[in-house]
C-alpha cells in the first residue's frame, strides 16, 4: 500500500479479515493528493464474516466465569472494532476535503481500532473459538445513511462515532475489565486496559474537532445535539457505570459531561 486512499478501498472492497488489518502505519505518506469523494454504500464481507441485523444475547457479566461467554463477548467487542476500522476508512475515502490534521488523526485511530480487533481475536483463539463462529451484526453500519445525509457530515460523523459510540466505550471498557479479572481472566481483562486507554485518545479526537467545526456561537453540547443524526443521541454515549475522570482526560467539557451523564434513553442501545 502506498496511498491512504488505496489502503482505505482496500478495507472497504476486501471481504477477508487479513485485508481489515492491514496497517496505515506502514505507508510511509499519510496524506494522499486531494482526490474525488468516494462513496461506499456498505463493505465488502465474505460469507465467513457477514453481518446480519441482529445479533447474539450478550451474557450477563456473572457469566463471564464461562469461556463461552467470554467467547460471545469478545467477538461482539472484536466486530465492534472491525466496524470501526471500516467507517473511519469509508469516512475518508467520503470526505477527502477534510483538514489534514483531521485526517492524520483519524488515520491514527483507524490503526488503533485494527490493533484492539487483532487482541480481540487472539484472545477468542486463545479461547478455542473465531470471530467467524459467531452472529456478526451490522449495528453501526445501520447509521451510515443518516450521517451521510447530514448537511455536515464529517461532524455528524465525529458526533456519532467518537461521541457517541467510542465515549459509551469509557465505560463499557471499564465494566467488562473489571468483569473479565472477577472472572480470573487477566490477559482480557488488560485488552480492555488498553482499548480505554486509547479510547480516551479517540474521544478527544471528536472533541477537539467538535470545537473547530462547530458554529462558533454554539456550546459544543448544542453543536453534538443539532449533528447527531436520530437515532443516536448523548443517551447512546454511556454505559451503566459512568466514568467522569476519562472524559475529562479526553477533553470533555463539564457540560459535556452533565449532559450525557443526565441524558435519558428513548431506545435500547448495544454495548
Amino acid at each position: 500500500m502506498k496511498t491512504v486512499n488505496e489502503l482505505c478501498r482496500t478495507i472497504l472492497e476486501s471481504g477477508d479479515l487479513a485485508s481489515k488489518l492491514l496497517s496505515p502505519r506502514d505507508i510511509p505518506r499519510l496524506d494522499d493528493p486531494m482526490a474525488p469523494a468516494l462513496h461506499i454504500d456498505r463493505p465488502a464481507r465474505g460469507p465467513s464474516i457477514r453481518m446480519r441485523g441482529g445479533s447474539e444475547r450478550l451474557p450477563r457479566l456473572g457469566e463471564l466465569t464461562g469461556e463461552g461467554s467470554r467467547a460471545v463477548t469478545l467477538a461482539r467487542f472484536a466486530h465492534h472494532e472491525m466496524m470501526a476500522v471500516e467507517l473511519f476508512a469509508w469516512a475518508l475515502l467520503r470526505w477527502p476535503e477534510m483538514p489534514a490534521p483531521l485526517r492524520r488523526g483519524m488515520l491514527h485511530a483507524l490503526a488503533d481500532e485494527q490493533e484492539h480487533l487483532a487482541l480481540y481475536v487472539a484472545r477468542l483463539e486463545a479461547l478455542g473459538s473465531r470471530l467467524e463462529d459467531h452472529v456478526l451484526s451490522d449495528y453501526f453500519w445501520q447509521h451510515v445513511p443518516a450521517i451521510e445525509a447530514s448537511a455536515n457530515g464529517p461532524l455528524a460523523f465525529l458526533c456519532s462515532v467518537g461521541l457517541t459510540f467510542e465515549q459509551a466505550n469509557l465505560d463499557f471498557s471499564l465494566l467488562y475489565r473489571d468483569a473479565f479479572r472477577a472472572a480470573g481472566d487477566e490477559e482480557c481483562a488488560k485488552v480492555m486496559q488498553r482499548v480505554h486507554d486509547d479510547e480516551q485518545s479517540h474521544v478527544k479526537l471528536a472533541a477537539t474537532w467538535l470545537a473547530r467545526l462547530k458554529d462558533p456561537a454554539q456550546s459544543d453540547v448544542e453543536a453534538y445535539r443539532e449533528a447527531v443524526p436520530f437515532p443516536l443521541s448523548a443517551a447512546r454515549a454511556k454505559g451503566r457505570r459512568f466514568d467522569v475522570p476519562s472524559r475529562r482526560r479526553a477533553g470533555l467539557s463539564e457540560e459535556m459531561i452533565e449532559h450525557v451523564r443526565n441524558a435519558r434513553p428513548y431506545e435500547r442501545s448495544e454495548p
